[in-house]
């Protein structure tokens, strides 16, 4: 057998992990989310309405640095930041309890679907959140937890992390509300309080968020308004909360969901025999509470969301991980081969839906992966109508999703409007109104005239249909684009809303 270090070990999981990063990468088609994102990406800003501005910051520098826009290359900042994650992790926990419980903490992390396979490859807002939070909480436990001769430095990269976070996501706020929360309550800490380190520490994550702050400043404040919609709920929901917590399980696997539970708990008892672990509880509690309570209350959350708490706490499973192999715990070994065993079958099923003849899968109306399809042939189908870059003419889609797609299959090199009341980012990278006068090619899936006329009429002097684009699989044909000319746009779509007051209710998002 092999006998390396646990650091050594380190570094051949990162390397079997990016490599198959890599692959899953150039394999898989850009969704939804990421396609929305690759596409307005291409106009810089200091923040966008959906996010803080770090996915697209990164997207875009792919973009621009590589000469392209392929699925791969937007991809590879993402997949590469997994690799400092990994690192980070075991950073962390081997700074609480050593190096094979670091590595272990590293190896349980690259079992999770949603935080090592999603967000460490795709291009969503949630990859440099997981970094900026194990940066942040790294400096954090080196500051707080000693000994350190440079303590103010480390609250400065504390502070840097929590800035970093937040130009990622919001839920970059946890961190200092964690160290805050764990500052409070831990006894022999509370009085760090009183010194600078935890101000300077704020203050850094302030002044990284100000891009956010200006950009929302002015633009009425639309994104944070946006996100507090989101958090509205219908009224107390037993269903939806149970529901909101099977699918934190299913997307992080469950028998890795509940020993991450089991490690929490074990925790909660050694608040003050084990500062480290009560450090990583005050960080994971946040957003696994706040989110499973919402989802409570009927607010229409995702999953996804509580998964940066979960991140926390795997710092704490690789202590019990590394402490059951130390007793010679056959039942862990056997767990983590089964793990591990579980999402190479998840993988695999991914990759061979890539490959399958759609005709095999029969019992399936349409194929799995159809939200990855590309939409590449709009663009044949515009150069074959004469339409491909004709002066004054616009395409639009009327939900924000598609119009990302279209965009995406473009290469902005038309202008792509999103004829919608909730347009998302394209009411600012590309208003309606610079394109009044002129004639709108209105693209989508499943857009029936009847829905168009009925919506779109009051804003075009006429609409007629067009022949609809074909999208295939391979060499299967998946579905329908339906193509609509709307003759000259009089007004935009819709009016834009003038302040903050009706956004709430303006707003609300899509379910």
């Amino acid at each position: 057998m092999i006998s390396l270090r646990p650091r050594q070990w380190l570094w051949v999981l990162i390397a079997v992990t990016l490599a198959l990063r890599l692959a899953f990468a150039a394999a898989l088609g850009l969704g939804i989310d990421e396609i929305y994102t690759a596409a307005t990406a291409r106009v810089f800003a200091l923040s966008t309405y959906d996010h803080p501005p770090m996915a697209w910051w990164l997207a875009g520098a792919a973009e621009r640095l590589l000469g392209t826009e392929a699925a791969f290359v937007v991809r590879l900042p993402f997949v590469l930041i997994f690799v400092l994650t990994t690192l980070l992790m075991y950073g962390l926990a081997s700074r609480l309890y050593g190096e094979r419980e670091g590595l272990w903490a590293a190896v349980t992390l690259n079992f999770a679907p949603v935080l090592a396979w999603t967000s460490g490859s795709w291009v969503l807002p949630d990859g440099p959140l997981l970094t900026g939070l194990l940066a942040g909480a790294y400096c954090a436990a080196r500051a707080v937890l000693g000994p350190s001769d440079r303590p103010l430095l480390w609250w400065a990269g504390a502070g840097i992390g929590g800035g970093v976070a937040l130009l990622a996501k919001l839920h970059g706020v946890f961190l200092p509300l964690g160290v805050g929360l764990f500052l409070l309550t831990s006894p022999a800490h509370r009085r760090l309080l009183l010194t600078p380190g935890p101000w300077l520490a704020a203050l850094i994550t302030a002044l990284l968020f100000m891009p956010v702050v200006l950009w929302n400043y002015q633009h009425h404040w639309i994104s944070f308004a946006f996100q507090a919609a989101r958090a509205q709920g219908d009224g107390l929901t037993l269903t939806g909360g149970l529901r909101t917590l099977g699918g934190q399980a299913v997307f992080l696997l469950p028998w890795l969901w509940l020993p991450l539970l089991m490690s929490l708990s074990r925790t909660l008892g050694r608040r003050l025999t084990d500062p480290g672990g009560w450090l990583m509880v005050c960080l994971a509690i946040g957003p696994i509470a706040v989110f499973t309570i919402l989802a409570f209350l009927g607010a229409d959350t995702r999953y996804h969301w509580a998964a940066p708490g979960y991140l926390m706490l795997f710092p704490l499973l690789g202590r019990d991980v590394a402490e059951a192999l130390a007793r010679g715990d056959q039942q862990t070994r056997r767990w983590l081969m089964a793990t591990a065993a579980s999402l190479a079958f998840v993988l695999a099923v991914v990759f061979a839906l890539l490959i399958v003849p759609w005709p095999l899968l029969a019992s399936a109306p349409e194929h799995p992966l159809n939200e990855t399809f590309s939409w590449a042939e709009i663009r044949t189908s515009l150069q074959r109508r004469g339409l491909w870059q004709k002066p004054g003419l616009a395409i639009a889609g009327t939900r924000w999703a598609e119009c990302g797609r279209i965009d995406y299959a473009l290469g902005g090199q038309m202008p792509v409007l999103c004829l919608s009341g909730d347009p998302r980012g394209y009411g600012f990278v590309r208003p309606a109104s610079p394109y009044l006068g002129g004639d709108v090619l209105i693209i989508g899936r499943e857009l029936s005239e009847a829905e168009v006329r009925g919506y779109l009429d009051p804003y075009f002097a006429s609409i007629t249909p067009e022949p609809p684009v074909a999208i295939h699989f391979g060499s299967f044909h998946a579905y329908d684009l339906n193509v609509y000319l709307g003759h000259t746009l009089t007004e935009p779509v819709p009016p834009p809303p003038a302040n903050l007051l009706n956004l709430f209710g303006a707003l609300q998002p899509q379910r």
